[in-house]
């Protein structure tokens, strides 16, 4: 892809289910060209910020914009072939083949006057090819393992040839490995061309390992962005995820490293210290 990295940006922007607010006044300007991992504790609107870049939520203020265009004033079938979204958990209808869901991918390049073309088979079987699926194009896709599924939703996203994909938590419900697997090849996508995918994450060493940029959550609003290295800190755990932890050094990708502290692994009191000396008045 020769286009620049396209600017996606959220502004001033708040969102609501039924009424009630879930993401207030919130800015975010997207590093082009860039993995961005939006992480946060469950209902703090890390999933509702996504819809709402990918035009699935309106705003109930502010805005979001692509390259200074507000997303609801760009027609859909434009929007489509600029800007792509990975839902948690898609469902493919049954006996559809993997060849099939990824040539869905081509349907915002489709009209009545431009049918298939050289072009579109083409970026299909460079997505099947990318994504590591060209012999499984015949399988359908309830046959498949999850790690398998998960690429092929990543290859119809791909064939749509968006220079911007949205991914909610792309490696839910897979093994470690599938997990891995599934990253590595997000990790490719964007070193490969220089797409621009922003992935809510709930495994904090992933989004360290794979993200340029960390975007934290709480309560609708962002409380850090950045570099992990910068932002994955034990007091923004602490505040963020109400969890004490230690936050060391990945020995193999030297990202930050997050170690859980369970109240079972809690240190232990110092004979003599305050902890004690409550205990002792607390029993005279």
């Amino acid at each position: 892809m020769d286009d620049p990295a396209p600017d996606l940006r959220a502004q001033n922007l708040s969102l609501a289910y039924d009424g009630e607010p879930v993401v207030t006044g919130l800015d975010l300007a997207v590093p082009p060209g860039r993995i961005t991992a939006v992480v946060g504790a469950n209902a703090c609107g890390k999933s509702t910020l996504l819809r709402a870049l990918a035009r699935l939520l309106a705003p109930q203020s502010g805005a979001v914009h692509l390259d200074g265009r507000a997303l609801r004033s760009i027609p859909t079938r434009e929007l489509a072939q600029r800007l792509g979204i990975l839902p948690q958990g898609p469902v493919a209808p049954d006996g559809l083949t993997v060849l099939d869901l990824v040539n869905r991918g081509r349907s915002p390049h489709q009209t009545w006057w431009r049918q298939w073309s050289k072009a579109d088979e083409s970026a299909v079987y460079a997505a099947l090819a990318a994504t590591d699926i060209t012999d499984l194009a015949d399988r359908c896709v309830d046959e498949l393992s999850g790690g398998q599924r998960q690429r092929a939703w990543i290859a119809m996203a791909m064939a749509q040839g968006t220079r911007v994909l949205l991914l909610d938590e792309p490696t839910t419900y897979l093994d470690m490995a599938h997990q891995i697997d599934v990253l590595d090849l997000i990790t490719d996508l964007n070193r490969r061309d220089g797409r621009t995918i922003v992935m809510v994450l709930h495994d904090l060493n992933q989004a360290c390992r794979y993200a340029d940029h960390v975007v934290a959550m709480k309560a609708g609003r962002i409380v850090a962005e950045g570099d992990p290295a910068d932002v994955i800190t034990a007091a923004m755990v602490e505040d963020v995820f109400g969890l004490r932890c230690q936050v060391t050094t990945d020995p193999v990708s030297g990202t930050p490293l997050v170690i859980p502290i369970s109240r079972h692994h809690m240190p232990e009191p110092v004979p003599g210290g305050a902890r004690d000396e409550r205990r002792t008045t607390a029993g005279e």
